[in-house]
């Protein structure tokens, strides 16, 4: 798609870009949105099960949490960019660039939320509290994300720089 954009000639071409950009950018930051999504849930059920399994206090589960995230976040990222031919180190610099905003944005959304949650941050693996206030801070995570990532796409940021990899 952004190679299309830029191949695009003529007095309209950056107003065509503005219109393409626009009409397809929900769609993809959706996608990029639910991929980061994906691996954010992943470190954070696995760092929450491993502070609760090690009887850990709050702050420290929820750091571990959110590292983990990270963690996983840009190994989905660096798995699929590794598959399209790029080395190590490529590859990490292309996560990083792709997923650092948007699981920042994530994080924070997400966190924030758990913490506001009436009794989350004291909810076990074994409440429902625990699984319904996490579903919560993830769809809200997932739409304070989606515009940011939406923004960046369009700029050829974020989620874009992975794009040319698929």
């Amino acid at each position: 798609m952004r190679q299309h954009e830029h191949t695009q000639s003529g007095p309209h071409e950056h107003h065509g870009h503005e219109e393409h950009a626009g009409a397809t950018s929900w769609s993809m930051a959706a996608q990029a949105t639910l991929h980061c999504l994906t691996g954010c849930a992943i470190g954070e059920v696995v760092g929450m099960a491993i502070g609760t399994a090690l009887a850990w206090h709050n702050v420290p589960t929820m750091i571990l949490a959110i590292a983990l995230a990270f963690v996983f976040g840009y190994s989905l990222t660096m798995r699929g960019v590794l598959r399209a031919g790029l080395d190590m180190r490529s590859a990490l610099r292309v996560a990083l660039a792709a997923d650092t905003v948007s699981i920042t944005i994530m994080e924070l959304a997400d966190n924030a939320t758990i913490v506001v949650f009436p009794g989350a941050m004291d909810a076990t693996l074994s409440d429902v509290l625990f699984w319904l206030s996490l579903a919560l801070s993830f769809a809200v995570a997932f739409l304070v994300t989606t515009p940011v990532n939406k923004w960046m796409i369009g700029r050829g940021k974020g989620h874009a720089v992975v794009h040319q990899y698929h």
